[in-house]
């Protein structure tokens, strides 16, 4: 009796890991199968650049009305091409959580999205975002945890902050939910903190983006003499006012780390150094080719691993908000674009705003829609940072428009392609 017991008692713990694992995201509504419990409209929004679909419905009343928005992203393995589209390297990566249960590890394999899909929320939003970690199918002997991590985010939960220290991490296999209120607009990215430098050095990171309870109502910019609707923060006076918005994730792969990460050898840590550096996954030219089938597709990844290109579009006087970070883990940038005038408007997901030159004792500082934010004809971003900038194109000719580091040693493939890295076009119609 006392072996049979012990023998239950085995097999009971042998299958409780089993059966916490899988894929089970946690939704306040069943969007697997659109069942609405509350009886309240479900709204399935796909992000076409990135191919992340977000799950959302309003609740509330009143100043409580929000939303509550569930996304599901998978965390594994694949292939990038480097600048000069000469060959791939190894990499980590998120992608879109595609199907439901089993499905999602299937897809989800070798599906890594360079770089992460872009997440976009709205000020008040309730967030669940499911992570399932499908494991690294090139690399076998791996048996990373993976987690997520909003970066530079002031109000995350302790046990949702994804610091392997103090909060949850995802087995491969198992799928973990994490929990958000969006309180802070502006300009944040998002990576795995498990082993952080390894993971972000080989392509865990992604934009994430909070759009402020402002949005939605006419403000007008007295500097301009009109109303806007869409806003970077909520400014109160239409100084943040734009008429479209663009994510640059800046970035940089450096390919011998990633070689000797595919070759299973040691990793220099300590010395590395981005030698194809990147705009949202591609670099120069490639962040310029807008058809997805003129893109090179590594040999072995399922689907195209760098989805976005970087070409911004707009009509002269048109004003244009660039959200621009930094994901590198070992170089600042400093980027431009020659012609176009640009204000700073945030930096480190703050309004840049407060009393200017007329002083903080004048009392006409506000009405006169003054500001700390600055014209600029360059700015410089270090890790991890993140800067909101305003391009007005009131008066300018139509035409394609360049933006790029100033760092030289930058725009460059490798050490065998010039005229590349970290280079985009703004078009003006």
């Amino acid at each position: 009796m006392k072996l049979a017991k012990l023998y239950a008692a085995l097999i009971g713990a042998l299958l409780v890991p089993a059966a916490q694992a899988g894929v089970y995201p946690q939704c306040p509504f069943d969007v697997s199968r659109n069942v609405d419990d509350l009886n309240r409209p479900i709204s399935h929004d796909l992000d076409a650049a990135s191919g992340l679909t977000l799950h959302s419905r309003t609740v509330g009343t009143g100043s409580d009305t929000h939303r509550q928005v569930c996304a599901h992203v998978a965390g594994g393995d694949g292939w990038q091409m480097v600048g000069d589209g000469s060959r791939r390297v190894y990499g980590f990566g998120f992608s879109p959580a595609k199907g439901v249960d089993e499905q999602v590890m299937i897809n989800g394999t070798a599906a890594a999205q360079f770089p992460s899909p872009t997440f976009t929320f709205r000020e008040g939003d309730e967030v669940w975002l499911a992570l399932t970690n499908v494991g690294m199918i090139y690399r076998p002997d791996l048996f990373d945890q993976h987690s997520v991590h909003w970066h530079g985010y002031p109000q995350a939960s302790a046990i949702f902050d994804g610091v392997p220290q103090g909060s949850a991490t995802v087995q491969m296999g198992s799928t973990f939910t994490y929990y958000y209120k969006a309180n802070d607009p502006g300009t944040y990215l998002w990576h795995c903190h498990v082993e952080a430098t390894e993971h972000m050095e080989m392509g865990m990171i992604g934009m994430l983006n909070v759009l402020p309870r402002q949005d939605g109502a006419a403000v007008t910019d007295a500097a301009v003499g009109r109303a806007f609707t869409k806003f970077a923060y909520n400014d109160g006076d239409g100084s943040t006012g734009y008429d479209k918005a663009f994510s640059l994730q800046l970035g940089a792969i450096d390919s011998n780390f990633h070689d000797l990460h595919e070759a299973v050898q040691p990793l220099p840590f300590l010395e590395l150094k981005g030698d194809y550096t990147q705009i949202n996954g591609r670099a120069y030219p490639l962040t310029t080719v807008e058809a997805k089938e003129e893109v090179p597709v590594p040999a072995d990844a399922p689907a195209l691993s760098q989805p976005v290109h970087s070409v911004m579009h707009a009509s002269v006087g048109e004003r244009l908000l660039l959200r621009l970070t930094n994901g590198s883990v070992d170089a600042y940038y400093t980027v431009t674009a020659l012609g176009l005038p640009m204000k700073v408007v945030g930096r480190g997901a703050q309004l840049a705003a407060g009393p200017s030159a007329l002083g903080s004792n004048s009392s006409d500082w506000k009405a006169s829609g003054a500001r700390w934010a600055h014209g600029t004809a360059s700015v410089t971003l270090g890790g991890g940072d993140g800067v909101d900038l305003l391009v007005d194109t009131r008066g300018m000719a139509p035409g394609t428009y360049y933006l790029y580091t100033t760092n030289l040693n930058y725009l460059s493939n490798g050490a065998g392609e010039d005229r590349g890295g970290l280079m985009t076009t703004i078009v003006l119609q």
